[in-house]
C-alpha cells in the first residue's frame, strides 16, 4: 500500500508537519511484509524501531489473551520505541502485513539532519505523552478513590469484628483486615526510581547493587551470587539526599532480582528514606 504524506498526517505524531518534511522521512522508511502469523516484536525485547502499520492487522498480546488488533495506518509502541522501553506486549501479524519502520538510531541521525522535521515531531510527541499523563491521572484518581472507600469499610468491618462478641472466626477475620488495612498505606506501595533519582545498595563486601523499586518495607535489588531466600541481608542504601544502613531478610530470589524486607529503621533514617521516596512519587504526580 502506498503512503502518502496525507496518510501519515492522520498519526497524532505527524501532525502539523508539511509535505515536503513528511515525504523526506517516508524516504528513509524500510518497508518490510510480515506474513500471517509472524511475530513482529515480543514482550520484554528492548524497543528498537519505530512502526507504522500500512496494510493488514497487528494484534497485541499480553500472554495469550489480545489486548487489541491495530489495523492501518497505525504506529506500533511509538512511545516505546522513542524512549528505549522494553516491549510490554507481543506484537502477532493475524493476516498477511505490511509495515514501515526505521530504527531508532537511524531515526536520531535523520533528526540531527532534518532539525526542521524533529522540532515538530518532538511537539507532538509532547502532546500525545500530556494526553497519556492526563487519561492516566484521571484513572488513577478513580483508583485512589476506590481504594480510600475500600480502606475505610475495612475499618468500619475492624470495629464491628471488635466489638461483636467472639466466634471462631473473629480472630482470623480481624487480623486479615487489619494486614489489608496496612498494607493499602500509600508508603508501603513499591515505586520505581527515576533516573534522576537512582538509588544503589552497597553490601558490606563494597558491591553495588541498583534498586529496582523500594518502599519504606521493601526493597528489590539487582540480581548478585550469594542471594538466597530466607538469608539475612545488609548495606547501605545509597540514594542522592544521603546514605542509610539498611537489612532485612531476602524474602524471594528471582532472575529479575532480590527481594528483600526491611527491618524496622531508627526515626532519622526512616525519615531521610520516606522524604525521597516523596520526591520519586511526586515525579508521577500532576500539582
Amino acid at each position: 500500500m502506498a503512503i502518502g504524506p496525507a496518510d501519515l498526517r492522520t498519526i497524532p505524531l505527524f501532525q502539523d508537519i508539511t509535505d515536503a518534511h513528511l515525504a523526506e522521512l517516508l524516504s528513509v522508511l524500510e518497508h518490510v511484509e510480515l506474513a500471517e502469523g509472524q511475530e513482529l516484536f515480543r514482550a520484554g525485547e528492548k524497543s528498537t524501531h519505530l512502526v507504522l502499520l500500512t496494510r493488514g492487522e497487528i494484534a497485541l498480546k499480553e500472554g495469550n489473551d489480545i489486548r487489541f488488533r491495530l489495523r492501518p495506518i497505525a504506529p506500533i509502541g511509538e512511545l516505546g520505541a522513542l524512549t528505549g522501553l522494553r516491549r510490554h506486549t507481543t506484537a502477532v501479524a493475524t493476516a498477511s502485513s505490511e509495515i514501515l519502520r526505521i530504527s531508532t538510531t537511524d531515526l536520531m541521525e535523520f533528526f540531527e539532519s532534518h532539525g526542521d522535521v524533529a522540532f515538530p515531531f518532538y511537539h507532538n510527541l509532547t502532546r500525545v505523552v500530556a494526553d497519556k499523563i492526563r487519561r492516566d491521572t484521571r484513572r488513577m484518581d478513580e483508583m485512589r478513590a476506590n481504594i480510600i472507600r475500600t480502606q475505610k469499610s475495612m475499618k468500619k468491618l475492624r470495629e464491628l469484628v471488635l466489638e461483636a462478641e467472639d466466634t471462631v472466626v473473629s480472630k482470623p477475620v480481624f487480623e486479615t483486615l487489619d494486614e489489608l488495612i496496612e498494607h493499602n498505606r500509600r508508603w508501603h506501595y513499591m515505586v520505581e526510581p527515576a533516573h534522576t533519582l537512582l538509588a544503589i545498595a552497597r553490601l558490606d563486601d563494597g558491591t553495588q547493587l541498583a534498586v529496582h523499586e523500594m518502599s519504606t518495607d521493601w526493597i528489590r535489588v539487582a540480581p548478585a551470587p550469594g542471594l538466597k531466600q530466607g538469608a539475612y541481608w545488609s548495606g547501605v542504601l545509597v540514594i542522592p539526599t544521603g546514605e542509610i544502613p539498611v537489612s532485612g531478610t531476602i524474602d524471594n530470589v528471582t532472575p529479575d532480582g532480590a527481594l528483600i524486607q526491611l527491618d524496622m529503621l531508627i526515626a532519622s533514617y526512616h525519615a531521610t528514606l520516606e522524604e525521597y521516596l516523596t520526591r520519586v512519587h511526586m515525579l508521577d504526580f500532576v500539582v
